[in-house]
């Protein structure tokens, strides 16, 4: 008989649409104990899309704790239950997307849906306004919270009995025994272009490949000095894209390194967004929008997920690392790509690639250990862009 947990979901926006979070519990069936609790701010969106991102979010981490487990989503929107049953119709298109993601988390014959009253959904409700509470307080609004939290923290200090033999990682990266030298990667942002000073979505395989403004151009210069002056790298690469090309040649020219293209790290397709304002998406696919900036597993229309630029850019790395072991590798490279690199580094949650702020010739340096640790040494430097009009403008 496979193990029974309960997915407990909720959601919502103060204004409808307005600021948005979704709370999640997942629970031991047998015994309600709680095994994880997760929330986040989901920017401006409706009601029913962080209920529904409710569901999605904690049938993933459901599946995460026991992927065999049999599931009762218990939630307190009507809707959401009576669609994912399939007794109502799905008609507005961003749920459906959502709707049809969740189900594909979970087998439909190991799942229940259940209404429950909203005072028996507390934990979840709760869990929504504590991310809101806390964005409106000016802090993240992510929480994840596991049983295995407090458990993990004593293994890292319990002493081990005599004759057990534990495999432990060290607590603090780098501190460890030593496994050889780390690759390092400087990773700088590309100079500012026309689309970057009008704030327009400038991704890949659209329409545009905009060069760098004389501006970007002055940008990189100070960046590729501040380059060498920590002592340039052994190898340089970029993406196929213009502006990194232009960046890698500044760069090249400075510590005489030849750039290498490597394909996979360009910047996000945004699809039929590309080229266009942010304002201009907003007023011509709202819903669209919204339910991009609430999951990383929804992408513009044409366009690329958080999630699938992620494994694009992974991939990648994977491929110069492998080639380029202990070296310092420089790398020319898009606001994308270097969120997604640091979310890597990091191992943090695919939704704060769209919370991380860097200028236009920012230098964030990340380590690769063998062992498969990585960690972050900076990010987004700016200190050599002073006087440069840099910009904060994706």
């Amino acid at each position: 008989m496979n193990r029974r947990l309960v997915v407990e979901a909720d959601g919502g926006s103060r204004g409808n649409p307005g600021p948005a979070a979704y709370g999640a519990v997942v629970r031991e069936a047998a015994t309600g104990e709680v095994l994880a609790e997760l929330a986040d701010h989901l920017g401006v969106t409706t009601n029913n899309v962080a209920e529904y991102t409710g569901l999605l979010e904690g049938l993933r981490a459901a599946m995460d704790i026991d992927p065999d487990a049999d599931i009762e989503a218990r939630l307190d929107s009507k809707l959401v239950v009576e669609q994912m049953t399939g007794r109502w119709a799905i008609k507005n298109e961003t749920l459906r997307r959502i709707a049809l993601q969740a189900r594909d988390v979970v087998p439909r014959e190991r799942i229940t849906f259940t209404w429950v009253p909203r005072e028996q959904n507390k934990a979840a409700d709760a869990l929504a306004n504590e991310a809101m509470d806390a964005v409106e307080r000016g802090r993240t609004g992510t929480i994840r919270r596991t049983r295995t939290d407090a458990f993990e923290v004593a293994m890292q200090a319990a002493p081990v009995p005599e004759g057990v033999r534990v495999e432990r990682r060290p607590a603090i990266v780098g501190w460890g025994p030593d496994i050889g030298a780390p690759t390092v990667t400087l990773v700088v942002r590309h100079g500012v272009t026309e689309h970057s000073l009008e704030r327009r979505f400038s991704g890949s395989g659209g329409r545009f490949d905009p060069p760098l403004l004389p501006q970007g151009v002055g940008q990189v210069e100070a960046a590729a000095a501040e380059v060498a002056q920590r002592g340039g790298g052994d190898v340089l690469v970029c993406s196929p894209m213009l502006r990194t090309r232009q960046t890698a040649s500044i760069i090249g020219a400075r510590i005489g390194l030849e750039p290498v293209v490597v394909e996979g790290l360009e910047e996000a397709r945004f699809g039929e967004w590309d080229g266009l304002t942010f304002a201009e998406v907003m007023r011509g696919w709202p819903d669209e929008m919204a339910a991009w900036l609430a999951s990383p597993d929804v992408a513009p229309p044409g366009g690329e997920s958080l999630r699938e630029v992620s494994a694009r850019i992974s991939r990648a790395l994977d491929l110069v690392l492998a080639e380029h072991p202990g070296k310092r590798i420089v790398v020319a490279a898009h606001v994308g790509t270097i969120r997604a690199l640091t979310a890597r580094a990091l191992g943090a949650p695919l939704e704060s690639m769209n919370r991380m702020e860097l200028a236009p010739a920012s230098i964030t340096t990340l380590t690769w250990y063998a062992d498969g640790n990585a960690s972050m040494r900076s990010f987004a430097e700016s200190g050599h862009l002073e006087g440069l009009g840099q910009t904060w403008i994706p």
